[in-house]
């Protein structure tokens, strides 16, 4: 079975996000959303509200599972029998970043393979980061989000 683990802090999840996981989902058996939790980051939402906008925008894909996770991605890999990273790029800066980080994934994730898939140009300039700044500024970030995600 081959298992694909998207992780993110998806504060908030994105249209981009949810087009990376349908344009994935031909490739794998099963793709896991998994919320890293980062213990000195500051998040704008709770975990708890992350998951449920997962579940709630994914209820209806058979082959997405929610999950979350402390510490390394690659060791939560493991525990999920997961092989594969998936990974959006937006542009040259994410690849540079990315790059670095599936390498390192693969030494020390023991044979962890990256999945890029580049955004589609129509998304390519939204980011969790500016979405948060949106909401922050009382902004009107619909166009950003998935209709299940309201903020």
């Amino acid at each position: 079975m081959k298992i694909a683990v998207f992780p993110g802090s998806f504060d908030p999840i994105t249209t981009g996000h949810v087009d990376i996981v349908n344009r994935a989902l031909p490739l794998f058996d099963k793709i896991i959303m998994a919320v890293g939790v980062n213990s000195v980051k500051k998040y704008l939402f709770d975990l708890d509200q992350r998951l449920h906008w997962l579940n709630e925008v994914f209820k209806d894909h058979d082959k997405v599972e929610v999950g979350h996770f402390e510490g390394l991605t690659v060791h939560y890999c493991n525990e999920v029998g997961a092989k594969y990273l998936i990974r959006g790029l937006r542009n040259g800066s994410d690849f540079d970043y990315e790059k670095t980080i599936s390498q390192l994934n693969n030494i020390v994730g023991k044979d962890i393979e990256t999945v890029f898939l580049i955004s589609k140009p129509e998304f390519s300039h939204i980011s969790s980061t500016i979405v948060r700044e949106i909401i922050k500024g009382k902004g009107d970030a619909s166009p950003f989000l998935p209709p299940e995600v309201i903020v």
